[in-house]
């Protein structure tokens, strides 16, 4: 058994196999790495044999999204620890070695993310997790680095190590047996926040996550879905409700979901606003179908716990306030 697997979930990513997996490999000499397929449509698989025949497939039979996709793919991998490494990321020499060493040294610790930075912008963090995530009072997510869409430049202002709600699911390294024990990835989430509520599970049972900016990755970003698409908004928006729902202690939840609410329709009228109709749309449909999925969410509710979260409204600060970076709040 490896003690390390570096899984990359590809869906139609032929291109980036062929930009960045050169890159995995070669820095990741002490992993096994090894990509799964999504039932991807493009040719990546017939890409992967001709040109990295020594690299470890795994052929889902069908789409399965990020979670169910890892779901179904890290059954069948056997090693201490599972790095989840989206296709769009380009690594960097020792980007393992400083988070493996804290996850042997520290037991407490089932979960870290590096400091993810832009690939196309590379003195800047990058969206999807920059330098570890947080919750705010409601339930909404925002990072070391980014608030929102106001991403910051890196200048060494994160590099302490820090204990976080949420780490990344662009790269995302987990214990093999807690990521078993919580039981993976919900597939209800099928993408987007699915490693939000990973990580509230992981909390729930006592253990703690970590960013390490030691480790620095580069993420491309909207590989499989653009930033501009209404699905991706839909997905954002229902996920963000079934979280809170699944998660939240009832005593907190009975009132902060109708301001949750309220809030993603201010959201919608925003997006209205800024000429995105289809947007608009997605936010409603995404909390009508919320509201479908209400009862078989709450079925999935284990002991209620509250991670360790800001005691304060990041949308009140950021759009009120006017701060616009982590280091203002």
């Amino acid at each position: 058994m490896a003690k390390v697997a570096v899984v990359i979930l590809n869906y139609n990513g032929r291109d980036y196999l062929d930009q960045f997996l050169p890159s995995v490999i070669q820095h990741s000499q002490e992993a096994e790495v090894i990509v799964a397929d999504n039932a991807s449509s493009d040719d990546s698989i017939q890409f992967l044999k001709d040109n990295f025949a020594e690299i470890r497939r795994i052929e889902l039979s069908e789409n399965l999204g990020f979670a169910g996709g890892y779901n179904e793919a890290l059954k069948k991998v056997e090693a201490e620890y599972f790095v989840l490494l989206n296709s769009d990321v380009e690594v960097s020499e020792g980007w393992l070695k400083s988070i493996t060493e804290f996850l042997d040294q520290n037991n407490s610790y089932a979960a870290c993310q590096p400091k993810i930075l832009d690939f196309n912008k590379k003195e800047h963090f990058e969206y999807a997790g920059a330098c570890g995530g947080f919750l705010d009072l409601f339930g909404y997510p925002f990072c070391r680095g980014r608030v929102f869409n106001s991403l910051e430049k890196d200048e060494g202002q994160y590099d302490e190590p820090t204990d976080i709600n949420w780490a990344s699911g662009a790269c995302l390294i987990v214990r093999s047996k807690v990521f078993s024990e919580v039981g993976g990835f919900d597939p209800d989430f099928f993408a987007h926040m699915e490693e939000i509520d990973l990580c509230w599970r992981i909390q729930s049972k006592g253990h703690k996550i970590k960013s390490i900016p030691s480790s620095v990755v580069y993420h491309v970003g909207g590989g499989t879905l653009s930033k501009s698409s209404p699905f991706k908004t839909y997905l954002n928006f229902r996920n963000g409700l079934s979280l809170i729902i699944k998660n939240m202690p009832f005593s907190q939840l009975i009132w902060k979901l109708p301001v949750r609410i309220l809030l993603d329709w201010i959201a919608a009228l925003k997006f209205l606003l800024d000429g995105g109709p289809r947007h608009t749309l997605a936010v409603f449909r995404a909390h009508a179908k919320a509201l479908l999925l209400l009862f078989k969410t709450l079925r999935k509710r284990k002991k209620p716990f509250t991670p360790i979260a800001t005691p304060y409204s990041i949308v009140f600060r950021y759009f009120i306030k006017q701060e616009k970076r982590f280091s203002d709040l």
